[in-house]
């Protein structure tokens, strides 16, 4: 909150410093006045009128008073909300202007652009009684000038604390997980609160966003388990569907040897010839499946080519 003030007043001391250099030609208008003042009372002294030089002096200095008093120049986002003997009487800018002296008075120079406030570091508890700290930044401006300084005392203090109450109030309707997976529902519901709120002081939120969300070290540890759990339990579905998948594709290939024996001896034959290929020494077949199948002759054959293939190896060639 302090720093969020401290960053008010650091903007507006700033607006005030443009707002001066803004007024510059008027402050030489003054100057000039005066010189020319001054200028034509010497020369009326120098000829030997005195007293018109006198009235020359006294007038300048009038006019001079009254121009600066009257005279205002504000730069194109600027309105000032000018009072008449204490009561409202109109809005005045951007450019040139002039008032009544004494009668009138600007009671406040409004900045009509769009603002930007951050908020630092809010710890505020969720609805399932998690701290957490938000940083967030609020883009409003001003769009009624009557409004802004006539329904509230300090408009600026007004949005920031009416942001920060309103942000807290959104947060403890949701939970942590609500708040980190819609961050943007999150700051749309923000900013319609906000703008029921502060239509009435003539001012919008145009938008609220959220940058960061802070949680305690030990609870992100534990969040951080438990994202890991739940890619481990992702993973391990995901496995027993393809093992669910593919039992299916076996069963629909059973359903297409059981009227075919002949097509499952060749898809037999067809295993162990890529197994024979592969280079495997001894290949383990169950009993049941040789007689059901009619392989034993084919294995047999098989091994008899290997032993065949293996004696050819070991015997030595004859030297000449």
């Amino acid at each position: 909150m302090s720093d969020t003030m401290e960053q008010l007043r650091h903007e507006h001391a700033s607006r005030e410093f443009q707002r001066l250099k803004t007024s510059a030609p008027l402050k030489v208008a003054t100057g000039a006045i005066l010189f020319l003042s001054i200028g034509g009372a010497i020369l009326l002294g120098r000829t030997g009128h005195v007293r018109a030089a006198a009235y020359a002096v006294v007038v300048g200095v009038i006019i001079a008073v009254l121009w600066s008093l009257s005279a205002r120049l504000l730069a194109e986002w600027d309105r000032a909300l000018v009072l008449r003997l204490g009561r409202f009487h109109s809005v005045k800018g951007p450019g040139f202007f002039m008032v009544v002296p004494v009668v009138d008075s600007v009671a406040r120079i409004v900045d009509m652009r769009v603002r930007t406030t951050d908020f630092y570091g809010e710890s505020m508890l969720t609805r399932d009684t998690v701290p957490v700290s938000i940083d967030a930044i609020a883009f409003w401006h001003v769009w009624d000038t009557q409004k802004a300084v006539l329904e509230v005392e300090s408009y600026y203090q007004a949005i920031v604390l009416a942001v920060q109450t309103a942000l807290r109030d959104i947060v403890g309707l949701n939970t942590l997980a609500e708040i980190l997976s819609e961050r943007e529902k999150v700051a749309e519901t923000l900013q319609k609160v906000l703008a029921d709120k502060t239509h009435a002081w003539g001012i919008t939120v145009a938008s609220i966003e959220i940058r960061d969300i802070s949680i305690p070290d030990n609870l992100r540890d534990a969040l951080s388990k438990q994202a890991q759990a739940e890619r481990e339990k992702q993973s391990r579905t995901i496995l027993g569907d393809a093992e669910v998948e593919i039992a299916q594709k076996f069963a629909e290939a059973a359903k297409g040897y059981m009227d075919n024996p002949v097509a499952l001896q060749l898809r037999a034959m067809n295993i162990l010839y890529e197994g024979l290929r592969a280079g495997g020494s001894m290949i383990l077949v169950p009993s049941t499946v040789l007689d059901t199948m009619n392989l034993g002759g084919l294995v047999a054959l098989g091994a008899q080519a290997q032993k065949q293939a293996q004696a050819a190896k070991d015997v030595k060639p004859e030297s000449p």
